[in-house]
């Protein structure tokens, strides 16, 4: 749609409803594919098959969180795609035209981070497949700049400079990317896995690995209790469901280019339910088969492929997880941080410069590495604030306007969503009280129980939406 006499704060073309909607079903499901094949996204899958214990736990664990992931997504695809927005333009719905911007700095601030530490881990890969030669081994031990070594500060700027060229031309390019990278990723880990398997003397379902070696090994995925137990099994639910807390809040800064609704849908089918359950399953039995095969617990990607003989191999496995990892970078953290930075200052700010910023700030953050120390602990407790921000979002989208939004008065300073000087003040006490719960006495106090942290977000999404409904009701709206 054309929006007519926008205020100049509120818009830029970037913003605007989004004009051309050729994204298929392909397409989205590459948006998934790209989201989840990363260097994380393979050790969490891992990590979390091998905790469920069994081959049946693993379908009520994955199988059913997969579920839930899929719905909620449905939920606010749907949304971008009738109404042809980015998330930071959407909140503006709920938040109020300037609170949006609120919600949108703290999705900033989560993507920037993760970010650098996308790019580091592809970068990690690079730099594992040139140690195989002797002349890089030394260069990497006895070159060091800015605290890394000069091999991992190289590696680390190609993947960096790689991303800002892939986003250069806009989201139309981002969709090529997907369309490539995501199969090939899925061709090569399916390469991975048949000859481990076979080298292994073929398929298991049962890994074999000593109990204390298990937990030691896994204990970076964040579930508590014994392996198989009950409160595992919960525990890897709602650990899958809340790794994709981002994409929950800006999944429509996609669907907004999809050719309408059943796009979106058949898209997240495949590539929700189906793609995780099946890359969670190839993740854990390549695990397995590299256990029996090396006798070691090798739950990232590229710690196998160093372990070939062939540099050949090495090289493919090693190259095929960086693009994979550049990949949710560019999906989960740079188009996010490129939308939300403009939706700030739009007129000063593209989608472009937004996206240049965040890639600057990682990179200025990268001698620091503050992914690396308890700075990961401070950006994980921001990101439950996202629980929070969802629930108002779905509450005041499909409960309160009934999935009906005045599209143009999110782009008016005096339209109908300015609220209280264009402050939804409902929105900003439900969110501040959802994050107290979610984040902040979880994360920084111990007046909560410790397995509380586990479900934060959860509590976020119900506390954040469940008030938000209620101030509603009582509050007057514009």
């Amino acid at each position: 749609m054309e929006i007519r006499n926008p205020s100049p704060g509120l818009y830029n073309e970037d913003l605007a409803p989004a004009r051309e909607r050729n994204w298929g079903a392909f397409s989205i499901f590459n948006v998934w594919t790209s989201d989840v094949h990363s260097l994380w996204g393979y050790y969490l899958a891992a990590s979390l098959f091998l905790l469920c214990g069994s081959f049946t736990n693993f379908l009520l664990a994955i199988g059913l969180g997969s579920l839930v992931i899929f719905v909620l997504m449905n939920l606010i695809g749907w949304a971008g795609e009738k109404t042809g927005v980015p998330y930071p333009v959407l909140a503006r719905a709920s938040f109020g035209v300037w609170g949006a911007n609120l919600a949108a700095v703290v999705r900033a601030i989560v993507a920037i981070f993760w970010y650098g530490a996308q790019t580091a881990a592809a970068s990690g890969a690079l730099v594992a497949l040139l140690v195989r030669h002797e002349s890089m081994l030394q260069f990497h031990q006895g070159t060091h700049w800015f605290g890394h070594s000069g091999l991992e500060v190289i590696c680390y700027v190609i993947m960096w400079a790689l991303q800002l060229l892939i986003i250069q031309k806009g989201m139309e390019t981002v969709r090529r990317f997907q369309d490539w990278a995501g199969p090939a990723v899925w061709v090569a880990m399916l390469v991975l896995t048949v000859g481990l398997t076979i080298k292994a003397g073929g398929f298991s379902m049962e890994h074999g690995i000593p109990m204390d070696v298990l937990l030691d090994k896994t204990r970076d995925a964040g579930v508590n209790g014994q392996p198989g137990s009950f409160w595992a099994l919960t525990a890897v639910g709602a650990t899958w469901i809340t790794y994709f807390a981002a994409l929950y809040l800006n999944f429509c800064d996609f669907s907004r280019y999809a050719k309408d609704r059943a796009a979106v849908t058949r898209g997240n089918l495949w590539g929700l339910p189906v793609n995780l359950i099946a890359f969670s399953l190839v993740a854990g039995v390549t695990t397995i088969s590299a256990y029996h095969v090396y006798g070691e617990v090798l739950l990232h990607p590229e710690q196998i492929s160093a372990k070939f003989d062939s540099w050949v191999l090495a090289a493919i496995a090693a190259l095929t997880f960086a693009v994979a990892t550049l990949g949710i970078n560019v999906v989960a953290n740079f188009v996010s941080s490129a939308f939300d930075i403009s939706n700030v200052f739009p007129r000063q700010i593209s989608f472009k410069r937004g996206g240049y910023i965040a890639a600057l700030i990682a990179l200025v953050l990268y001698p620091f590495s503050p992914w690396d120390g308890n700075a990961a602990h401070f950006v994980n407790a921001i990101g439950a604030t996202m629980g929070p921000l969802l629930g108002i979002i779905l509450v005041d989208y499909y409960l309160i306007a009934r999935g009906q939004l005045d599209v143009a008065a999110l782009y008016q300073e005096h339209g109908r969503y300015r609220y209280s000087g264009g402050w939804n003040l409902a929105a900003l006490i439900a969110s501040g009280v959802g994050a107290l719960f979610s984040s902040i006495l979880p994360n920084f106090t111990s007046w909560l129980p410790p397995w509380w942290g586990t479900y934060g977000w959860f509590f976020g999404v119900l506390i954040g939406g469940g008030l938000y409904w209620v101030l509603s009701a009582v509050m007057p709206r514009p």
